[in-house]
């Protein structure tokens, strides 16, 4: 699935839409700075309901929320050094729980993280960017067709 996103607002609706079919799993934000990973976490956590501020986990590395039906948590591994840092962040306690993982720079996660059921690539284009979703599992298959039966 294409999206085409012509701004910032454009970027959060995705997010909240992606939140419609929440379930515990694992989502991968790939994209360069500033492509608008933290900006869909952002939409999407407000789609959840969240209405405080939303922190980038750029230096805390995870951002927990505490939302219904499950505990969603935001990664950034932007600034990991060693994939087996995961292991000091908890990664094994959120992966035992019912949860959803939002992960940005998950590559930087390879080797330690689980396969992603969702992927969002995110690309610039001109002002604008472009996200394309993939489904790297059944759950992940059922995430994108409630989104397209959204989009009908």
């Amino acid at each position: 699935m294409i999206r085409q996103l012509a701004d910032a607002e454009a970027t959060q609706s995705l997010g909240a839409e992606l939140a419609r079919g929440m379930a515990p799993g694992i989502i991968y934000l790939n994209g360069d700075l500033g492509a608008g990973k933290t900006t869909l976490a952002r939409g999407f956590l407000r789609g959840l309901g969240y209405q405080d501020k939303v922190r980038s986990p750029t230096y805390t590395l995870v951002e927990p929320y505490a939302l219904e039906p499950c505990r969603v948590y935001h990664l950034d591994l932007y600034r990991l050094s060693d994939a087996e840092e995961l292991e000091w962040l908890g990664l094994r306690d959120m992966l035992a729980e019912e949860a959803l993982l939002l992960i940005e720079w998950p590559e930087r996660g390879s080797g330690y993280l689980p396969a992603a059921d969702l992927i969002v690539d995110l690309d610039y284009r001109g002002d604008a960017r472009v996200a394309r979703l993939h489904a790297g599992t059944p759950a992940g298959e059922r995430w994108l067709a409630v989104l397209e039966a959204a989009e009908v």
